[in-house]
């Protein structure tokens, strides 16, 4: 089940720098949000934060609370492992382990969580997941040829299917399509909007026309100066704020006036 998450008060620290300060949000579930601003403003350190990322760089740390409907990820009950199985993460460049076929690239993920699978209960989650990936089509026919052998957008929805084959209830995108041609960003932006009706999804993008795309919600990033924390300007639903931000920043940014 797609699951919210709700932001309060969150700071983030790489040692003693405060990279983001404040961010209050809310996420919505089964819908897609995107966060937008210029390079260096903390978009992505914020969404790494979301699934506790973050803190696997020595020295980083957040304060403040991120909670999943209603259980804090950073409560020191909870197993940072799991909380990264519940929500997954898709990377700017397409990274399928290079050792390994197509079909094992899917179930990478569940062996690592030692989840014990038939080899029909393998093979179904190896369909389901490149069905969902709008995968399955190009590539049942040689489902053991290496994951690498594929084009960059294949690639990518392969690294798509590897993370919702362990059953996330959230899905983080990071700038997913930053690597790859046209026709493949196309595909992946048909594929977000396929997979929102299961997921919550959250994407990084520098690429004002896609968010306006994909996106439901979107959060505007900024700095106030060089060396300043990344601060949350704007949060809103996009067709307003690609229409009529609240911001006078946002407007500039969105407008190209800035960034």
């Amino acid at each position: 089940m797609a699951k919210s998450i709700d932001v309060s008060d969150l700071d983030i620290y790489y040692g003693d720098f405060k990279a983001v300060e404040g961010v209050n949000l809310t996420i919505r579930a089964r819908a897609v949000t995107a966060f937008i601003g210029p390079s260096g403003c903390g978009k992505s350190t914020v969404l790494r934060s979301l699934n506790r990322m973050h803190e696997v760089i020595p020295g980083a740390r957040v304060e403040g609370k991120i909670m999943v409907d209603g259980q804090s990820l950073y409560d020191p009950s909870v197993d940072p492992v799991a909380v990264r199985r519940q929500i997954g993460m898709v990377f700017q460049r397409p990274n399928p382990f290079p050792t390994m076929s197509i079909f094992d690239n899917v179930l990478a993920g569940n062996k690592l969580n030692s989840k014990k699978m038939s080899k029909s209960d393998a093979e179904a989650i190896v369909e389901r997941s490149l069905r969902h990936a709008n995968l399955w089509d190009e590539v049942k026919d040689r489902l053991n040829k290496p994951g690498m052998s594929l084009s960059g957008g294949q690639q990518q929805r392969l690294c798509i299917a590897r993370a919702i084959a362990v059953e996330p209830q959230v899905l983080l995108m990071d700038e997913p399509c930053s690597a790859l041609d046209p026709i493949s960003t196309s595909a992946i932006e048909d594929l977000i909007h396929e997979l929102k009706s299961d997921y919550t999804i959250v994407i990084v993008t520098h690429n004002m026309q896609q968010a306006a795309r994909v996106s439901e919600y979107t959060g505007f990033f900024n700095l106030r100066a060089t060396g300043e924390p990344g601060r949350l300007v704007e949060f809103n639903e996009t067709k307003k704020m690609f229409s009529n931000p609240d911001r006078e920043a946002t407007e500039a940014y969105i407008s190209g006036r800035f960034g």
